[in-house]
């Protein structure tokens, strides 16, 4: 029996090259106490018991609680099992923490390249570091864009795959050339999660995601972290939330920790789900601009091959107008017509009804859910086939 283990510096060890389900269920799980449960339960309080000089980790409620740090220890050891000198921080949404990190690495003079067709409220992003004197440069995700627009910036932003399009760029490319240039590197990797993508292996200074998504799953919490190796980078990050006080609940704390021990199960249903999806959705006449990066004709597929280890649970495709859109929607039984996605029951929306989205008025948004692949197929082709009248 191999008896070597990775040593985590909490909680049981993990074998070496331990799985994805494994590392999901393991993942910040304290030391084993007699009498105490395996995930304690979350921690309610404002302050702390604080005799004496204010040493130790926990001393008010806006710094640190135990709850987050079994969730932040979860959610390095999923981002970036095995490396040393990594630090994870959550947040009270992914807007939490894509501010932390924008905000706390630019100053007035810097410049800052984003995607431009990246998550629809990057343009609200845009227009604040703007008031405080950052330059914004923005180029599109795919065909490593970005590139073209990086020489002197401070830091570089990637979102790959991108929300709603669906494009997927060279981060490993992206994140040597922007080194060279001496730019930090932030990934979005919400789309990938950490078991369909690590940033940080391919090379990304930070990794940051919405837990709001497929690491929680359930639809019913607001979150948001970030993982970084640069002690004095991720510091100035800290250091942020702290002033801002853009933390999580305890509450959501905890059910994020607990959710994550389903996310294998759950990720390895819904992205097979979603290429079965894209492949029906392929054969269908009235369906155009399909994009999911698993289908091996799509145009991000190599590139997604080579860096990601699952292609996600969102389908983008376009129907032939708005009015056919809604139709399709409202014949759709098995479907909730809502925003956001990575639950397990399956979502869709019309992205257009938003505005900031650079698509069309028949483009859909596919969020695939945890039913049956048979009994959500059928469904989708039957609302194709009412909606055609």
């Amino acid at each position: 029996m191999n008896e070597s283990t990775t040593d985590t510096g909490h909680g049981p060890a993990l074998p070496d090259g331990a799985g994805d389900g494994t590392r999901a269920v393991r993942a910040g799980l304290p030391e084993p106490v007699k009498h105490e449960p395996t995930l304690p339960g979350p921690v309610f309080a404002a302050h702390f018991h604080l005799p004496g000089d204010p040493t130790g980790p926990y001393t008010y409620g806006r710094d640190e609680n135990p709850t987050w740090t079994l969730l932040e220890r979860a959610v390095g050891e999923l981002e970036a099992p095995g490396q040393e000198g990594v630090e994870t921080l959550v947040f009270a949404s992914g807007m939490a923490a894509i501010s932390s990190v924008l905000f706390s690495q630019l100053r007035a003079g810097d410049a800052v390249v984003l995607p431009d067709d990246g998550y629809q409220a990057l343009p609200l992003v845009r227009a604040q570091l703007e008031t405080y004197g950052i330059e914004v440069r923005t180029a599109p995700t795919g065909g490593d864009a970005q590139l073209e627009v990086l020489d002197g910036a401070k830091l570089l932003w990637i979102e790959t795959p991108s929300n709603p399009g669906l494009d997927v760029c060279d981060v490993r490319r992206l994140a040597e050339a922007a080194h060279a240039r001496g730019a930090l590197v932030a990934v979005d990797n919400t789309l990938a999660t950490p078991l369909g993508q690590r940033p940080l292996e391919l090379g990304a200074d930070f990794a940051v995601a919405s837990g709001t998504k497929q690491l929680t799953g359930h639809g019913d919490v607001l979150l948001g972290y970030v993982v970084g190796r640069d002690a004095e980078a991720m510091a100035a990050v800290r250091r942020w939330r702290k002033i801002v006080g853009a933390i999580p609940g305890p509450m959501e704390a905890w059910l994020a920790h607990r959710s994550i021990a389903t996310l294998q199960l759950r990720v390895d249903r819904q992205n097979a789900t979603a290429l079965t999806l894209a492949r029906a959705l392929r054969e269908r006449s009235e369906v155009t601009g399909l994009r999911y990066p698993g289908l091996s004709d799509d145009p991000s597929h190599t590139i997604a091959s080579q860096q990601m280890r699952g292609f996600g649970c969102v389908v983008s495709f376009t129907l032939p107008s708005r009015e056919r859109a809604d139709r399709f929607l409202g014949a759709l039984r098995l479907v909730d017509d809502a925003t956001s996605f990575g639950g397990v029951r399956s979502t869709a929306e019309r992205r257009g009804r938003w505005g900031g989205d650079a698509v069309p008025e028949g483009f859909i948004r596919f969020s695939v859910g945890a039913e049956d692949p048979e009994d959500l197929v059928a469904d989708v082709l039957r609302a194709l086939d009412e909606s055609a009248v």
